[in-house]
């Protein structure tokens, strides 16, 4: 069974996440200043999340040509949020598929410490089981 349980559970959780990291003085001015808009693509259950150079969290479809388009499973994304799958590995092996320069991709991972600490916290108010 899917961590997620539906479409619905899965917004909650990492749209939550993603509007914690786009409001958090450190990494919120930090992704706005790279100016890309991000796509997540996600499958089991299947869905659509945005984060907009605005710094704007959209859960479902949008009318906008991503900088940057990530493919994975929600069961992958929950794992990389947990720091149990890194972006390189995930990416090496097919778990993530992106779409984009990957420099800019990269060039983020630092500036997502704080949802990776709030991450299992925000799991746990949702009914996720976390370790």
């Amino acid at each position: 069974m899917p961590v997620f349980e539906t479409t619905e559970k899965m917004y909650e959780v990492l749209g939550n996440l993603f509007r914690h990291l786009a409001t958090h003085p450190d990494s919120g001015p930090k992704f706005r200043d790279a100016g890309i808009d991000i796509h997540f693509s996600i499958t089991d259950p299947a869905g659509d999340i945005w984060l907009t150079r605005a710094g704007d969290v959209i859960c479902g479809k949008l009318d906008l040509k991503p900088t940057v388009e990530m493919s994975l499973s929600g069961d992958s994304c929950h794992q990389f949020w947990m720091k149990e799958l890194s972006l390189p590995v995930a990416l090496a092996k097919g778990r993530i598929k992106a779409k984009g320069p990957m420099g800019k991709i990269l060039k983020l991972l630092p500036i997502l410490k704080p949802a990776y600490e709030a991450y299992p916290e925000i799991a746990r108010n949702h009914g996720i089981g976390v370790s």
